[in-house]
């Protein structure tokens, strides 16, 4: 299956996401490293890694504080905007069982009350498979993937499926971008294949890994607000 970009869309006057059209169905491309499949009325998000930084504290590592708040509003933001019913999560919601502390939970839980009519699925990621069970409060539904979907396979891991097109997460990409004065620029990116669209992690605690795309894929990077295409020879 292809992916085909369409035109580029005012999702708010600073913010400028990219409609494509894939398997059949419009997705926009948002730079909040978020999809939107407005037929569906569905938000997709990837990696969010909550209580990232509550984890390194309770390591002893000095992280400072604030990262997942600032994530639950710029999501709250987005559903907003978007108007979506259906938030779907593409695994690793929850970085670690020690990332649960108090100051998480109240703080979901107070993000949660916000979007009592929201529906939310989780594929399960490996970092949920390790973090325990999710707090009832959150209402959220977990699954284990495949959890199909219309014409997609919704997963964690970006492997291809045999019927339908695949939307995970996993592996946080990036692309490098290179100047003409030889200086170089890593950007989040959406990484298309020819079954598999990777999304970047929402979590802005989280770290990347540059793609090498090959001849046939589609690099969607984000930059000042705006998704844009990629064009560049295969390396």
């Amino acid at each position: 299956m292809s992916v085909t970009s369409k035109q580029p869309v005012h999702h708010t006057d600073d913010h400028i996401g990219l409609e494509i059209e894939v398997a059949g169905e419009h997705l926009t491309l948002l730079p909040q490293r978020a999809i939107f499949w407005s037929a569906a009325k569905t938000l997709f998000i990837a990696d969010t890694h909550w209580g990232k930084g509550a984890t390194f504290r309770e390591a002893a590592i000095p992280i400072p504080g604030g990262t997942m708040q600032k994530d639950l509003a710029l999501l709250t933001m987005l559903l907003r905007q978007t108007q979506a019913e259906r938030l779907v999560v593409l695994g690793d919601l929850v970085h670690a069982r020690q990332g649960k502390s108090n100051a998480v939970i109240i703080a979901v839980d107070s993000w949660r009350d916000q979007h009592q009519q929201l529906a939310i699925d989780l594929i399960q990621g490996n970092h949920d498979s390790h973090a325990g069970s999710l707090p009832a409060e959150w209402r959220i539904a977990v699954h284990d993937a495949p959890l199909i979907t219309g014409p997609f396979a919704l997963q964690h891991y970006p492997d291809p499926h045999p019927i339908h097109y695949v939307l995970a997460g996993h592996l946080h990409p990036a692309i490098r971008l290179q100047g003409p004065a030889r200086e170089s620029l890593r950007l989040p990116c959406f990484h298309a294949t020819s079954g598999v669209l990777t999304l970047p992690a929402f979590c802005s605690f989280a770290g990347a890994a540059i793609v090498t795309p090959a001849a046939d894929d589609r690099v969607y990077a984000i930059a000042d607000e705006t998704v844009f295409l990629c064009e560049f020879a295969a390396r």
